[in-house]
């Protein structure tokens, strides 16, 4: 497969820049693999297509305030720092992205209120940071007033208050992402409950989305692409549950390219899933032989992009493309606060 295969023309006004509300009103289109049709529903409806004894799959990450804006000390200039990961939570230790980067040099220290700051420890990119933290406390929550949601970068608006809550699963428990896994944005306690009821089970895993989510694939032939490692874990409770529903013979319903990298990269040679813990760079794209994931949940993505090609490994790049085209004709939303779509 070529980077040329999973390209499409994204209109401007099929993007969505807010969510709608309820969550569970967006629209769903429906894939039928087997018979290669397109329906068209409501998120809400979703419980039409599970059966008793499934389970869904879903990435409990959490989004954090990872945007801070503070002043360099003495020249007071104004420094974005956006907080990638935590490499040593004991010493407070940053991989972190600067802007403007040309000002950021090594021993600078980065002031964000009376009592949070930042020295500069090393340089890691032209625009990455290595950055070490005054407080050896939680910076997950030291940074939750004063930091900003992390929007992704196309909806090209600032975050606003609301955002904290919207770009957020209900079920979100682990800070850790500067993404959310947004096909579980769908979700509202009120469907969550309704699907219970119905006999289908819920088994979390946890998948912290980091900013490679956005990274652009820049080669052409997809064997050279490398993606970043994110961290991952899989509980055993979770583990036990999904290989429960698979010798039962119901289906694994994944929610999220990201729940789906988790999975696929915790498989037992006997095709169940093992708990696990860990780093993945799982780069899953066509003629992928997924060996969990019986059902998917997604959004529609953007062209080119590492998800678009996890999709079209899981239904086929030309019935994907297929959707794409139907979706755009028929006024369909797309990326992170988009519709979604069900993949039988």
């Amino acid at each position: 497969m070529k980077l040329s295969d999973f390209s499409y023309n994204l209109p401007k006004g099929s993007v969505a820049r807010y969510p709608v509300s309820p969550r569970d009103k967006s629209k769903l289109m429906v894939l039928n693999r087997e018979t290669q049709t397109i329906e068209s529903t409501t998120f809400s409806h979703i419980t039409d297509y599970l059966e008793e004894g499934d389970v869904i799959v879903v990435n409990e990450t959490r989004v954090f305030q990872a945007r801070l804006f503070g002043k360099k000390e003495k020249t007071q200039a104004k420094i974005e720092v956006f907080l990638l990961r935590e490499l040593n939570a004991h010493e407070c230790i940053w991989d972190v992205i600067v802007d403007p980067a040309r000002k950021v040099r090594i021993g600078n220290k980065i002031y964000f209120n009376d009592h949070l700051w930042c020295e500069i420890i090393d340089n890691t990119t032209s625009r990455g940071r290595t950055v070490r933290f005054n407080q050896s406390t939680d910076i997950y929550k030291a940074v939750e007033n004063i930091g900003v949601t992390p929007l992704p970068p196309y909806l090209k608006r600032d975050a606003e208050p609301e955002d904290r809550e919207n770009y957020q699963t209900v079920y979100a428990k682990t800070d850790g992402s500067v993404a959310a896994p947004t096909a579980g944005l769908h979700f509202t306690p009120k469907l969550i409950e309704k699907i219970k009821k119905k006999g289908v089970d819920f088994a979390p895993v946890l998948l912290h989305i980091g900013l490679g989510t956005f990274r652009p694939v820049e080669v052409e032939d997809l064997t050279k692409h490398k993606m970043d490692a994110e961290f991952f874990e899989i509980q055993k409770e979770s583990a036990e549950r999904i290989n429960k529903s698979i010798r039962d013979g119901k289906r694994v319903i994944v929610v999220g390219t990201s729940t789906c990298r988790a999975l696929e990269s915790s498989v037992t040679s006997e095709g169940f899933v093992r708990p696990n813990r860990g780093w993945t760079d799982k780069f899953i794209y066509p003629q992928y032989d997924f060996k969990i994931a019986d059902r998917m949940v997604t959004n529609f993505h953007m062209p080119e992009s590492t998800l678009l090609m996890l999709v079209s490994a899981f239904a086929s790049t030309d019935f994907i493309m297929k959707s794409y085209k139907k979706a755009i004709k028929e006024g369909y939303r797309f990326l992170s606060f988009g519709d979604a779509m069900l993949i039988l």
